[in-house]
């Protein structure tokens, strides 16, 4: 297993202690911040922005995203639409929001990730299958050259609905710090197989210079 692994009670106000205290250490005047998406994503948003509001100077922050469903950005499975009514919404304001494109295609992301040079923090979860953003068990985005930032990417086995746009594996490794979340009996056994490094689960693959995982007692079957 690639990382640190946090067993806690309260991954919501780890992961918003966490984030705060990256974003005191930021080496940067900014301090960039790129979301997930997910039920867990969304406790862990509105927890930040409570805990966050005082401790935050958000007007320098700014926000991407790790990747986004295909879908407009009002839709209810939009990351974009979470992210703005659990964290952004709730605190007011932000330095610069730069959400996914799907119709742009992956380019211009591509030149947004690589100009950033290094993010702050990306979050990230982890599915029942064992995909983190949008990188799923058999799928093209898997092997995308190391230059390769952003990709168009789907699911092969339809279980997870539209395409999407993601960072790909050197994309997330262009992050200071990883906070993977990970909550639920249902997510155990994906959990167990980035334990034991299993090849065929992508978030087994999670590389930046720090990763830490943030995990509940359900999902470490503790």
């Amino acid at each position: 297993m690639n990382g640190e692994l946090i067993v806690v009670d309260d991954v919501s106000g780890e992961f918003a202690e966490r984030v705060i205290e990256a974003f005191h250490a930021r080496p940067g005047e900014t301090f960039s911040l790129a979301l997930s998406g997910g039920d867990t994503a969304r406790r862990c948003y509105e927890r930040l922005a409570a805990d966050g509001a005082a401790q935050i100077d958000w007007w320098q922050v700014d926000v991407y995203w790790g990747d986004e469903r295909c879908v407009p950005p009002d839709h209810q499975d939009s990351n974009e639409r979470l992210g703005r009514e659990a964290l952004l919404e709730r605190v007011g304001a932000a330095n610069a929001v730069y959400p996914m494109r799907c119709d742009d295609g992956p380019d211009p992301y591509q030149l947004r990730v690589g100009e950033v040079g290094r993010f702050d923090v990306v979050h990230l979860g982890l599915g029942p299958d064992g995909h983190t953003a949008s990188l799923f068990p058999g799928s093209p985005a898997l092997d995308a050259d190391d230059g390769r930032l952003v990709a168009m990417n789907r699911d092969p086995s339809g279980r997870n609905p539209h395409e999407r746009i993601t960072l790909t594996f050197s994309g997330i490794a262009r992050g200071r710090l990883a906070l993977v979340t990970v909550e639920g009996e249902e997510k155990r056994s994906a959990f167990e197989a980035v334990r034991r490094d299993d090849p065929a689960c992508p978030a087994a693959r999670i590389r930046a210079e720090r990763v830490v995982w943030l995990v509940d007692r359900a999902a470490a079957g503790e």
